[in-house]
């Protein structure tokens, strides 16, 4: 069903309820299928946001990298490869007037090889504390002194 389809099903069943016929019923002939707490809670925003409750505001998968995107992401990477996301990020925004998450822009340079290498360097390697860590243990006995 498209957005609008839902949109005037989803009324129809709520305009069905407040005449007075039961959830079930009214879902029925709507063509909506819904549970009962569902049925009341969309009874209850349109009662108090009117016309705004009718819009479907799922935004299901996270929205994919159109093929004109990536291939200027490819070109400014091949360009400069030490390039960090944050400035990608805004170039995509000022030139392209695309929005993506530097979360979703590392995830699709990674997916397609155009890391970032200059981002690697310097970071801690993720080995635990415990080997070169510098610490050195005492062993604490009943009377000593921590």
């Amino acid at each position: 069903m498209e957005p609008e389809q839902r949109r005037a099903a989803k009324q129809q069943m709520l305009e069905l309820m407040e005449a007075g016929v039961s959830w079930q019923e009214a879902a029925t002939t709507a063509g909506v299928q819904t549970s009962r707490a569902t049925a009341y809670r969309w009874r209850q925003e349109a009662r108090t946001r009117g016309e705004a409750a009718l819009q479907d505001g799922r935004h299901g998968h996270p929205a994919k990298v159109l093929p004109p995107v990536l291939h200027w992401l490819e070109l400014r990477c091949q360009e400069t490869a030490l390039l960090a996301s944050s400035h990608l990020q805004k170039e995509l925004q000022e030139q392209l007037g695309v929005q993506i998450s530097i979360s979703h822009l590392n995830a699709v340079r990674a997916t397609h090889g155009w890391s970032n290498v200059a981002s690697q360097v310097g970071k801690k390697s993720g080995r635990g504390r415990s080997e070169g860590s510098g610490r050195s243990w005492r062993t604490v006995t009943p009377g000593s002194r921590s």
